[in-house]
Order: C-alpha cells, then sequence, then structure tokens
C-alpha cells in the first residue's frame, strides 16, 4: 500500500503534527498528517487530498518535495499488506490548518520531535527531517 504524509513547515521552521484519533490502530501517537494513495492519483495528487481532507487547507502539488520513505512489511498491527510511506516538505499552502480527522494537531520544531510518541514508520522520517536542511533553524 502506498501512504503519502506532509511536513509542514512553517515560517519559524516549526512543524505540523497530528495526534491520530485515540480508537485508531496507534491511537494517541503523533504522525505527519496524510493519508493513502487511490487508484488514478500520483502521489502528490494524493497527498493535496489527504490534506484538504484533514487539515482544510491548499496545497500546490508542484510545491510538495520529496523528502524520504519509509517501509514496514505485513506485520500487526498494520495490518497484512506492505507499507511504503512517502514524506513530503511543504512550506506554502492556503488557510488556517484545522483539526478535521485527528484528536489535535500542534507545531514543533526537529528538536522537540524525538520526544513524541510516533507509530513505526513516522519515527525515520522525523530523523529524516531533523537531518535535512528543509527546515530552518
Amino acid at each position: 500500500m502506498l501512504v503519502v504524509a506532509a511536513a509542514l513547515v512553517d515560517g519559524a521552521g516549526k512543524v505540523l503534527m497530528q495526534q491520530r484519533r485515540l480508537t485508531a490502530v496507534h491511537g494517541g501517537l503523533w504522525e505527519f498528517p496524510g493519508g493513502k494513495v487511490e487508484a488514478g492519483e500520483t502521489p502528490e495528487q494524493a497527498l493535496a487530498r489527504e490534506i484538504r481532507e484533514e487539515l482544510a487547507v491548499e496545497i500546490d502539488p508542484k510545491s510538495l518535495t520529496p523528502l524520504q520513505f519509509a517501509t514496514h512489511g505485513a506485520d500487526p498491527p498494520m495490518g497484512k499488506t506492505p507499507i511504503v510511506l512517502l514524506l513530503y516538505t511543504c512550506s506554502s499552502w492556503q488557510g488556517e490548518p484545522q483539526c478535521l480527522d485527528a484528536e489535535t494537531l500542534d507545531w514543533f520544531s526537529v528538536e522537540e520531535m524525538p520526544v513524541l510518541d510516533m507509530p513505526p514508520l513516522d519515527r525515520p522520517l522525523a530523523q529524516a527531517l531533523a537531518a535535512s536542511s528543509a527546515v530552518p533553524t
């Protein structure tokens, strides 16, 4: 399964993270917003759609910069399908992010991110983000 996520980076270098619904798999953990790529979509189109659905903001798929990917086999609790998660960075969007599909949203510096409880695939992506030049410090 192909999944996409965005590291929305604001002008102060903070990254938007969402806390998964408590009733979901990995409930209560912090993740990059995003979701599954549907048939006929490019990853960038899927991410723009997911961000609109989850955060009520508009992003231009052309403004997305691929950063890193993570993979997971078909082991519980992730399900029976292998997952490939693509992380993109984005520093330009229209609208104010709203929490439409999570417990809560918050902005974190890359220095704060290591202490967040995250799903297994988000942790290496957060480390890659911190090591990159995508977030101004």
